[in-house]
Parts: C-alpha cells; structure tokens; sequence
C-alpha cells in the first residue's frame, strides 16, 4: 500500500509563484511515473506535467516555460514549481506516482489533492 501526501497549495496573485510537494510513502520497489494534474471547478481533471523514470518530462502546453517538474529519487517526492501564475491556473492539482511494491504487484496512487487560487 502505497500513501501520497501533497503539500504547497494556497492563494497567490497573478504573476506569483507556488511550489508544491507530493511524497510517497510504502512498500515501493521501484517509481516509474510521477506526475500533477490539476481539476478546475466544472471541468475534467487534465495532465499538468509528467516525469517518467528513465525519458523526457511532457508538460501541457497551457504551462510550457512558466512550470517545471522534478524529483528526489532518494525521498520518492516530486515537486512542481509554478511561476507568472495566470488566475486560470486556479484548480485542485492532484499528485499520481505509478510503480511497483516490493510484492511486485503494480500500483497507482493518487494524493488528496491541494487547492491552487490565483486571483487576477
């Protein structure tokens, strides 16, 4: 069983910047995937950005060049640093680390999520 923990949200004005932090926790082999994805009020949950374990990020063009993923190998965390916030980046951002436990069966866990507010 696999625990996602975020942390970071909060409000900021337009042009601000957040970070945020997700740390996984449990009896985890091996980290293939970790990503954010965010879910705006009325609208589907939408990838954020994505960093694999061994290829290249993939980003939304929506936060190309003012969001930026990375990670702690060492801690399981995976970070998301967001600045030139626009009031549309305002959404739950939720945290998704994909892999394996030390049984070997796969697993998907997701945080709680945490609420991002840019105000204009």
């Amino acid at each position: 069983q696999v625990q996602v923990v975020e942390s970071g949200g909060g409000l900021v004005q337009a042009g601000g910047s957040l970070r945020l932090s997700c740390a996984a926790t449990g009896n985890i082999f091996r980290i293939n995937t970790m990503g954010w994805y965010r879910q705006a009020p009325g609208k589907q949950r939408e990838l954020v950005a994505v960093i694999p374990s061994g290829g290249n990020t993939i980003y939304a063009d929506s936060v190309k060049g003012r969001f930026t993923i990375s990670k702690d190998n060492a801690k399981n965390t995976v970070y998301l640093q967001m600045n030139n916030l626009k009031p549309e980046d305002t959404a739950v951002y939720y945290c998704n680390i994909q892999g394996s436990l030390r049984t070997y069966s796969g697993f998907n866990s997701w945080g709680q999520g945490t609420q991002v507010t840019v105000s204009s």
